[in-house]
């Protein structure tokens, strides 16, 4: 079970219950979230399930329509639905979302349904955390044609819908699924995209993306478009088709991307557009740029004349092409960029820098989330905290002068919740004593010291123990 519940602090709380290693376990999202843990401790369960649900929610899911509403839009041409804006109406939908998607949860990680058989997923929101668009506006069509207008104003509570077509040529099951799709679609943009927003992620597995790219050929776009065209629809079967996959989804998803790149790179972001020292910043970690067209995928290094294929590239380009590519061409503000292992490949130098990009993207409204065994990530994260609590200090402007740290840099401790994945005290359901099992364990965070983890400080003082002993003796 993962239980999804936005707070009176409007941050997202997830509780995960019989999903791979957790029997139980919960954590909070921030606009910087981390999860730290050694090497199969289940951060990988933790981040694909949440990444999962909304992609599930976002590209999949459909608002049931009822067909008296389709009735009356094809008999008058036009109709007026209340929105149910209600806290357990709200609940009763995204119940019944978490219900479909809890059955995709062997799929979506690529396990066998047999460890998922006790798993469940619920999200919930509370009455204070309401967000709903203001106005909407949007014509939807069928092929080259105009087909439904449905606008709604912020003095209404309505949508306001308009057939586009004659009646009499809604004449077959596909275009009465159109129409339910379109009031469907505005129903849940309307009333939750500003509570599960779009979310990229890049996986441990993206460095050998390119490689396998042509591997997977479902293509989730063209499966949609044959339900919704079909004139005998199998929805439980479409849906089983694009989750089924030997890699998980977000594995799957990355290659798609990149699959896609000719096709991603005609739209410019906001990143790309209003912040290119973001940009700027990103080519000095990546050590160059990259193009892409007709013939394949190209690195071009700082400073060089050379047009190296993806495949002549170091292990570092690949790692993070698809980083470079969301942050020019995909990124939307309000986003959510998860990264598996963003270290991968990168010296610990470009890792510190690395932190700094993610703190600037905070910035402009993108939500980060990592998982990591990156000690120079944390500690550098730790800086731009400790430096952000003193930074009025003449000492402290003289250091970031030395090093060259801007304010910009700078980041509150509140801004963060960073989890170890390891063994501690939980209170099982049904039990009145507290067993020791896998669980996400809060680490602590203040503008004093930053982030504690202490299974990487753990590590590295042994280090030095055995290291002063080997010089030192005794």
């Amino acid at each position: 079970m993962v239980t999804l519940i936005i707070n009176k602090r409007g941050i997202m709380k997830i509780e995960l219950k019989n999903i791979g290693i957790f029997k139980r376990a919960e954590y909070e999202l921030g606009d910087i979230t981390i999860i730290c843990g050694e090497n199969n401790t289940g951060k990988t369960y933790a981040t694909y399930s949440l990444y999962g649900f909304f992609d599930f929610w976002n590209n999949v899911y459909s608002i049931p329509v009822e067909d008296l509403v389709i009735d009356s839009l094809i008999e008058k041409g036009t109709c007026e639905i209340p929105l149910e804006t209600n806290i357990d109406k709200l609940n009763k939908i995204l119940k019944e979302a978490c219900k479909e998607y809890s059955q995709m949860l062997p799929r979506v990680l690529a396990s066998q349904e047999k460890y998922f058989s006790d798993s469940y997923f619920e999200i919930k929101v509370t009455e204070s955390d309401l967000n709903f668009l203001e106005n909407y506006d949007r014509t939807w069509k069928s092929g080259k044609s105009d087909f439904i207008h449905i606008t709604m104003t912020s003095n209404s509570k309505k949508l306001s819908i308009s057939l586009m077509i004659p009646s009499v040529e809604i004449i077959n099951l596909s275009l009465r699924m159109n129409l339910k799709n379109a009031i469907a679609s505005a129903i849940k943009e309307i009333l939750f995209s500003k509570i599960i927003t779009n979310i990229f992620i890049s996986s441990a597995e993206r460095t050998g993306a390119a490689f396998f790219k042509n591997d997977l050929n479902i293509d989730q776009n063209a499966l949609i478009k044959e339900a919704v065209n079909s004139y005998e629809i199998n929805i439980t079967e479409i849906v089983r088709k694009i989750y089924t996959s030997p890699y998980a989804l977000p594995v799957r998803n990355n290659i798609n991307y990149i699959r896609k790149l000719d096709e991603v790179v005609n739209t410019n972001s906001f990143v790309s557009k209003e912040y290119p020292e973001i940009i700027d910043s990103f080519y000095e970690i990546a050590g160059g740029s990259y193009r892409v067209n007709r013939e394949g995928l190209y690195f071009i290094p700082h400073k060089s004349k050379l047009r190296l294929n993806i495949g002549e590239g170091s292990s570092s380009v690949r790692s993070l092409l698809d980083l470079n590519f969301y942050l020019n061409y995909s990124a939307q503000k309000g986003d959510i960029l998860m990264i598996d292992e963003p270290e991968l490949n990168l010296h610990p130098s470009n890792q510190r820098k690395l932190a700094k990009l993610f703190v600037s993207l905070t910035k402009i409204g993108i939500k980060v989330f990592i998982t990591t065994h990156s000690d120079y990530i944390l500690r550098e994260f730790n800086t731009l905290i400790m430096m952000k609590g003193k930074k009025d200090k003449q000492d402290i402007k003289a250091l970031m002068k030395k090093y060259k740290y801007s304010e910009s840099d700078l980041i509150d401790a509140r801004k963060f919740k960073v989890y170890v994945s390891q063994k501690s005290l939980i209170l099982l359901d049904g039990n009145k004593k507290k067993t020791k099992e896998q669980n996400l364990v809060c680490a602590p965070i203040d503008e004093e010291y930053g982030i504690d983890v202490q299974s990487f400080d753990a590590t590295i003082e042994e280090m030095n123990k055995i290291q002063e002993k080997i010089i030192f003796g005794g």
